[in-house]
């Protein structure tokens, strides 16, 4: 019987993974299903350029996974039993209904989808660009407004920054603002700040600094007593893992990410790996790795090299996880590069204006590549598994 490998997400950590492990693996001994809910791959960090008004070809996860011998199940996973090794999935997308898939072994990177921290109003009234689905009702609601229209993005992390300016920079009619906890990019070297605020400036955008949206409701937020109008408000104060791998039995962090060791394998379920912003991974600075794409793909790496080397009976490596920065994009013709210590704190330089720009979509284009073409690089000969029928033969022979 073949080894059964299941990937939940075919996002950016789940995308790469699935295709490494075809490309390494025999599919003589091993069987390997991707599960996702949508039936293309979702460039995650395009999502506000997509709200923003811009056209993209989306892959097909078919086309992407053709001829590497990888099944789709295009299905929504409800949820995990490690203790019996099987997901549920509700087949709603492929009119197969519910169903039952039993694994060998797990790859478990569902990613996670916007925070709203139970703000009163947010989930009935605000937007997210944490989604393709959910960017594309905030692109249509945009497109109902007149000149003049006024837009709140709420958080100053990295996905705030960049839609705040993205929103600018495409819709020029819009008076787009941020609200900011703090101060505007405080975690920036100072003159990163200066560029991030001159980029402000330059683009309209209004920061309500020391601000903390406590409740959203039609045509305004509301904070600490204060009235913010707007037409449109759109949530991007942080990102949350789904419940499920809480919900399973898994054992989970605070924030609800599967606890991981160095190889990516969960601490209380060894057949359970976990990889992208699903994994609670510590980095080589002693830190948790941020959600963020770049963990994604540091996560995934692991994680595959890991199930490889088990599974044909080969020394676990250890690949690199060492976060050195944030890229924040500015529109399409600006951005910064912030590169940091071993603490993650913000270095003294940065990469600015068009160069931090075209270096971004270098790495976003470079990823969406490799997505698309998974048997890229295929070895003529994959790898046995241990004590497959061949490798058995020859040991005895020997």
């Amino acid at each position: 019987m073949k080894h059964r490998i299941v990937v939940l997400g075919a996002g950016y950590a789940g995308a790469f993974a699935a295709g490494s492990l075809a490309r390494r693996l025999s599919p003589a001994d091993t069987e390997i299903t991707v599960v996702n809910a949508e039936p293309v791959f979702v460039e995650r960090m395009r999502m506000h350029q997509l709200a923003a008004g811009q056209d993209f070809t989306f892959r097909k996860l078919d086309d992407v996974f053709a001829g590497t011998g990888v099944r789709l199940r295009l299905a929504r996973v409800t949820a995990v039993d490690p203790d019996s090794r099987t997901v549920t999935v509700t087949g709603e997308q492929d009119g197969r209904g519910d169903d039952v898939i039993p694994y060998d072994t797990l790859l478990y990177s569902l990613g996670s989808s916007a925070a709203r921290q139970d703000v009163p109003g947010v989930a009935e009234h605000a937007f997210d660009v944490a989604g393709r689905a959910s960017a594309l009702r905030l692109r249509e609601r945009l497109d109902g407004l007149g000149e003049g229209g006024s837009v709140l993005v709420v958080g100053e992390g990295l996905t705030g920054i960049e839609t705040a300016t993205e929103l600018a920079e495409s819709r020029p009619g819009l008076s787009v603002a941020l609200a900011a906890r703090g101060e505007l990019g405080a975690w920036l070297s100072p003159k990163a700040r200066r560029h991030l605020r001159l980029a402000f400036e330059r683009l309209g955008i209004t920061v309500h600094e020391h601000t903390v949206v406590d409740a959203v409701e039609p045509g305004r937020a509301l904070a600490g007593g204060t009235s913010i109008p707007a037409d449109v408000t759109v949530w991007t104060a942080g990102f949350a893992v789904h419940p499920i791998a809480a919900a399973s039995g898994l054992e989970v962090a605070e924030t609800g990410q599967i606890v991981v060791d160095r190889s990516m394998r969960s601490v209380s379920h060894p057949d359970v790996y976990a990889a992208g912003d699903s994994a609670y991974a510590i980095g080589d600075n002693g830190l948790p790795l941020p959600m963020s794409c770049a963990s994604a793909g540091f996560t995934n790496m692991q994680a595959t090299a890991a199930i490889v080397a088990r599974l044909t009976g080969a020394e676990v490596p250890t690949t690199g996880l060492k976060y050195v920065g944030n890229h924040i994009s500015l529109g399409r013709r600006d951005g910064i590069f912030q590169v940091v210590d071993g603490e993650a704190r913000s270095k003294s330089w940065y990469v600015g204006g068009r160069t931090a720009a075209r270096f971004k979509e270098t790495v976003l284009s470079t990823a969406g590549w490799g997505i698309a073409h998974p048997t890229f690089g295929m070895p003529k000969r994959r790898r046995r598994l241990a004590g497959a029928p061949e490798r058995a033969a020859v040991r005895v022979a020997a």
